[in-house]
């Protein structure tokens, strides 16, 4: 059986809301409803019942995402009945979890045109209370939060396994030594980047902003920031010593996003130049509490299947979940050239809508490589629980 060549046509996004903000009246179904919609729209050509499939990524589906949101996206987005969908699951890496696995059903011929994509609203993310073991209980119910991070954890669990996402960033950052000024100037420059991006217009091809709703911009961004500013933030996780605060943490967000993926039948048909080429990806497992690390082993084993190194990278996406996490893996890459990762601003800035943000970073890299005109990039993210996902990408 040979394997197909499999290619990003396009890549759309919405902007990212902050928690609460312009984007908290809208469902998560409906922002993935958007981004489908928006990327059927954009190639004409293409008969959207040609769609063989909808993959999308989602970290919670505890409230409005729930009842597979894929599908739902599908059928408010006005597509065919006939086309259908599947929502995937790994945690922060649930978008790019759905273009890899968009991009194997193509490779392996069961697929010629796919979407796929992911989605978050952290704001829209409900409150749960299980259900009571017994009739009438005497006591009194919790409730939980599935906007982040454990919940309802299994006893079994070690200790050690199930500490705050934020006290994981600490342990990446006692691991490595990196200082609280450290993190902070790397925040800095997130916020420095992606609104320099914003002002040059490289966000003016992906972003299509939901109707109705007054945001333009992703939402988070902080052109005015400083270090002294940044300094003024308390410690969010370790009260006394502790390094990591909200201004060099990735912030709660809402948001869509989504790629059209194809063979080269699919292609003929859209009759568009394709943004970039699939060419591996890697998926990796480490101690649930150093998830910070966790792309270190995947971006090398991706590198490796696809004889690349980290010379070869014109662009390299990571995923900001805390600037602690991405000086750590950075740390462990000393042969990558740090000037071409997040070139147009990262997660601390732009925000980090769970299941949308894998999505985000593989049509970032898809958008820079076509704007270059050749090339090869890479996106990566750590995972909660442990574990990290990489993709390469060629033009």
């Amino acid at each position: 059986m040979s394997i197909r060549d499999v290619y990003i046509v396009d890549a759309v996004r919405t902007p990212i809301g902050k928690f609460g903000g312009a984007l908290a009246q809208v469902r998560p179904d409906d922002l993935a409803a958007h981004v489908v919609k928006a990327l059927v729209d954009r190639s004409p050509a293409l008969d959207p019942a040609r769609v063989d499939d909808v993959y999308f990524g989602d970290a919670n589906g505890a409230g409005e995402d729930n009842r597979d949101v894929a599908r739902m996206a599908v059928l408010l987005a006005g597509l065919p009945v006939s086309v259908p969908g599947v929502t995937v699951n790994r945690l922060c890496g649930s978008g790019l979890e759905a273009v890899i696995q968009a991009a194997r059903a193509i490779a392996l011929g069961d697929a010629s045109v796919a979407i796929a994509g992911g989605v978050e609203s952290m704001t829209r993310a409900p409150w749960v209370m299980q259900k009571p073991e017994r009739a009438f209980p005497a006591g009194h119910q919790q409730l939980h939060s599935t906007t982040l991070g454990w919940r309802m954890t299994n006893p079994r669990m070690p200790a050690e396994w199930t500490v705050a996402l934020g006290e994981g960033a600490e342990l990446v950052a006692d691991r490595h030594g990196l200082t609280r000024e450290q993190q902070d100037a790397f925040a800095l420059a997130s916020h420095r980047k992606a609104a320099e991006a914003w002002a040059k217009g490289l966000y003016d091809d992906e972003v299509v902003p939901y109707p109705g709703v007054d945001l333009a911009r992703d939402e988070c961004i902080r052109d005015t920031t400083s270090m002294e500013a940044l300094a003024k933030l308390k410690p969010a996780f370790r009260p006394e010593g502790g390094t990591v605060t909200p201004g060099n943490s990735s912030p709660l967000n809402d948001g869509a996003a989504a790629l059209l993926l194809v063979d080269e039948e699919g292609l003929r048909e859209t009759g568009r130049e394709p943004l970039a080429r699939i060419r591996t990806s890697a998926v990796t497992g480490i101690e649930p509490q150093l998830f910070g690390l966790g792309p270190v082993a995947a971006v090398r084993r991706a590198l490796e299947k696809s004889g690349r190194s980290f010379a070869d990278l014109r662009t390299f996406e990571l995923n900001e979940a805390f600037a602690a996490q991405a000086l750590g893996c950075l740390a462990e890459w000393p042969d990558l050239d740090p000037e071409i990762v997040n070139p147009r601003g990262g997660a601390i800035a732009l925000g980090h809508p769970l299941g949308a943000s894998g999505a985000r970073l593989a049509g970032s890299v898809a958008h820079q490589l076509a704007a270059a005109g050749s090339g090869t990039g890479l996106a990566a993210l750590c995972i909660g629980v442990g574990q990290g996902l990489a993709l390469v990408l060629e033009r």
